[in-house]
């Protein structure tokens, strides 16, 4: 049988090994409409169930020693690399992937794995100073069971950059991944995990839709909940959380801006312009959702993006398209409203705006001002709104309009002119001379404002601090005295 094989886990779920449910969906493929195969459906029983399993295998996990752990994980990584192709080929059919980003989506998910092998080995506390004769240190301890609700647009890397941080920390980990990407976001890893020697019940995948999610948030053994999604559907459970006195990493939407300085390169600018806005056919949180360009430069620069946006095409990734479907009729319906109602207000069509069942074709918007729908919302779809400036505090002001607050592009001749600006901007995430679109494992990673609660994935100090506790620890040679 070869690895991640249908008879493994076609119309099954991960909770306790491998399971059946009578209830089941199908897994479709964007781009033809048709079905790969299916799986099985989780209900809230089934979360209490896998919390209950969970519990009792994490009090083991915690006594196996770190190079145990850190070997698990590497076998992980190395597996995902011998399968590169399989889910490279999933992420393609399931997400509607173009090939190369689901080879970097692979490479994504291999590092995550190799990196929480190295953080399963870190130090776990500091020593600290005390005017009593003592020994006081403060220590990290495992948080319990993590519950991680992972979305469709890379749908392996949001789950793995939770589960194997989680892991190496003495976590047990309960993922629901997104129901259309099913597949690539969570049976995929239950299967390298399984393979990998991870002991029985310290990973489950349990998949579903708002139940489910609900459940994860509710149960009483889950006491961190990682989630990666909308800013709407991010408040929701914040608010729950709260209210349950959880603690709730939320990675949310952007609405990012790429910003051209009067010095930039236009042709090197309209190139980068073009790979954030336009990759995994922008449904990234990360893509470029605004290009502010110097009035110097816009005219050129719109020209050379539409030149760039003309000659790339939405297709089957399967058969080579560069750009695939959009992940389904909701979406496309979306996207294709805000790209209406922004013509509509004025703006220009310079290219694009069709799309042919879930293909939506890059399309360039000139002339955007900041009241366009393409300007205030997150598109989530194939689209470049560019809009001009003229001065430096005319820029400030046309980037902090926005709520959101993830990653920011600054494009200039002057490396040290571009990080300056930076300092006035608030955003989790800078790059001088690139576009938006980046992601390291080893990088930490997180938004501030409507766009999340900041840092708290990627390298050991933002999961340390995601997936521990922090106890504080004395030892004295004798019982102290007391004037009672």
């Amino acid at each position: 049988m070869t690895f991640f094989d249908a008879a493994q886990w076609d119309g099954k779920l991960y909770s306790g090994g491998w399971r059946g449910r009578a209830s089941v969906r199908e897994i479709v493929e964007p781009a033809t409409q048709s079905p790969i195969g299916t799986f099985a459906l989780a209900d809230a029983a089934d979360v209490s169930d896998a919390a209950r399993r969970a519990a009792a295998a994490r009090e083991t996990w915690a006594r196996v020693s770190p190079d145990e752990k850190a070997g698990i994980l590497r076998r992980a990584a190395d597996l995902v690399n011998a399968n590169a192709d399989v889910l490279a080929t999933w992420l393609m059919r399931e997400a509607g992937s173009g090939r190369g980003k689901a080879e970097f989506e692979v490479g994504l998910v291999a590092s995550e794995f190799y990196s929480a092998s190295a953080t399963a080995l870190v130090p776990y506390g500091q020593l600290l100073r005390s005017g009593r004769p003592r020994l006081s240190m403060a220590r990290r301890r495992p948080v319990g069971t993590v519950g991680v609700i992972s979305p469709f647009n890379f749908p392996a890397i949001l789950s793995a950059r939770s589960v194997a941080p989680a892991l190496a920390l003495s976590n047990a980990v309960i993922l629901k991944p997104d129901p259309r990407t099913t597949a690539s976001g969570g049976l995929f890893l239950a299967a390298v995990l399984e393979e990998a020697g991870l002991p029985d019940d310290l990973f489950h995948v349990l998949p579903g839709g708002r139940e489910v999610g609900a459940a994860i948030v509710e149960e009483p053994g889950i006491r961190v909940i990682s989630f990666t999604g909308s800013t709407a559907a991010g408040r929701v459970i914040g608010e729950q959380a709260g209210r349950l006195l959880k603690r709730v990493h939320l990675e949310l939407g952007g609405n990012n801006a790429l910003v051209v300085l009067d010095d930039a390169d236009v042709d090197a600018a309209s190139s980068a312009g073009a790979w954030g806005s336009f990759l995994h056919q922008g449904q990234i949180c990360m893509t470029t959702g605004r290009h502010l360009v110097h009035e110097n430069l816009y005219d050129e620069y719109v020209d050379r993006l539409t030149e760039r946006a003309s000659r790339l095409s939405a297709g089957d990734p399967m058969s080579g398209a560069p750009l695939g479907p959009i992940i389904d009729r909701n979406q496309l319906e979306k996207v294709h409203g805000i790209v209406r109602d922004t013509v509509d207000a004025g703006a220009t069509l310079r290219t694009g705006g069709t799309h042919s069942g879930l293909f939506y074709q890059p399309t360039v918007l000139a002339d955007v001002s900041p009241e366009h729908r393409a300007f205030t919302d997150e598109i989530f779809g194939p689209v470049a709104p560019v809009t001009r400036f003229s001065t430096v505090d005319e820029l400030i002001q046309l980037v902090t309009s926005s709520e959101y607050g993830l990653s920011l592009g600054i494009l200039s001749a002057n490396p040290f002119r571009a990080l300056e600006l930076a300092e006035r901007i608030p955003s989790g995430i800078v790059h001088i001379n690139d576009q938006t679109v980046d992601d390291e494992a080893m990088a930490p990673f997180g938004g501030v404002g409507a766009s999340g609660t900041g840092a708290r994935f990627g390298g050991h100090e933002a999961n340390i601090e995601a997936f521990t506790e922090t106890q504080w620890v004395t030892v004295q040679g004798e019982i102290a005295q007391y004037p009672f």
